[in-house]
C-alpha cells in the first residue's frame, strides 16, 4: 500500500470515527447502526468493514482517546516540580475547558456511552477514571500541605471543579452567547478564586 493510499484510508478511518461520535452523542451508542453511519459517511454499510471491526471498535477508540489524552496532560503537571500548585490546577482546568468546547462530541461519549464498553475495556476504563480522579485529589492535597489552597477535603473540591466543568454543556445548547474565551476565564476566575486560603 503506497503512501497516499495509506494516508486516504487514514483519513476516512477518521471521519468515521467523527461521525460515529457525533452520532453516539446525539442518538446514543445502543440506537445508532453501523447503516447510521454508513449513510452519514455516504458508504455502503459493509464498506465500513473495510475500515473498522465493529461499532464497539469506534466506541473503544473514542473513550481510550480523550482518557489517554486528559492522563498524557496531567502526567505534564504533576512532572512540573517547581510549579506552584494553584498554577497546575489551573493548568489542568484549562485543559477540560477547551476539551469540553472543541471536543463536545468524544467528551459526552465517552462521559455517558463509556458504560457500553464490552469487558474487559469497560473495567479498565472504569479504573482509568478513578485513578484520574484520584491524581487531581492528590495534586489538591499538596496544594493544602503547603498553604496554596485552603483546607478542605479534596474529593468534594476535585468534584465540584468536574462538575463546574460539564456545565458548559449547557453553553453549547446556548448557542455561545458568551464567547469561548469569556467562559474559559469566567470560569478559572471563579474555581481558582474560591480555591485560594
Amino acid at each position: 500500500m503506497n503512501r497516499t493510499t495509506n494516508q486516504k484510508m487514514n483519513q476516512r478511518k477518521e471521519e468515521i470515527y467523527r461521525v460515529a461520535t457525533r452520532l453516539f452523542r446525539e442518538k446514543g451508542y445502543n440506537a445508532t447502526g453501523m447503516r447510521d453511519i454508513a449513510v452519514e459517511v455516504g458508504v455502503e454499510a459493509a464498506s465500513l468493514y473495510n475500515h473498522i471491526r465493529s461499532k464497539s471498535e469506534l466506541l473503544h477508540q473514542c473513550c481510550f482517546r480523550m482518557a489517554g489524552d486528559f492522563s498524557r496532560q496531567l502526567e505534564e503537571q504533576e512532572k512540573i516540580s517547581s510549579a506552584h500548585t494553584i498554577e497546575k490546577l489551573e493548568a489542568i482546568l484549562r485543559f477540560h475547558i477547551r476539551n469540553w468546547i472543541t471536543r463536545l462530541d468524544e467528551v459526552l461519549v465517552a462521559t455517558h456511552e463509556g458504560k457500553y464498553l464490552e469487558e474487559p475495556w469497560l473495567t479498565e476504563f472504569m479504573q482509568e477514571r478513578r485513578r484520574y480522579m484520584r491524581r487531581i485529589e492528590k495534586i489538591i492535597q499538596q496544594g493544602m500541605d503547603h498553604g496554596h489552597i485552603r483546607q478542605a477535603e479534596p474529593y468534594p473540591i476535585m468534584l465540584t471543579i468536574m462538575s463546574t466543568v460539564r456545565g458548559i454543556e449547557f453553553w453549547h445548547r446556548k448557542q455561545q452567547e458568551v464567547s469561548a474565551e469569556a467562559l474559559e476565564n469566567g470560569l478559572v476566575d471563579v474555581i481558582i478564586k474560591g480555591l485560594l486560603p
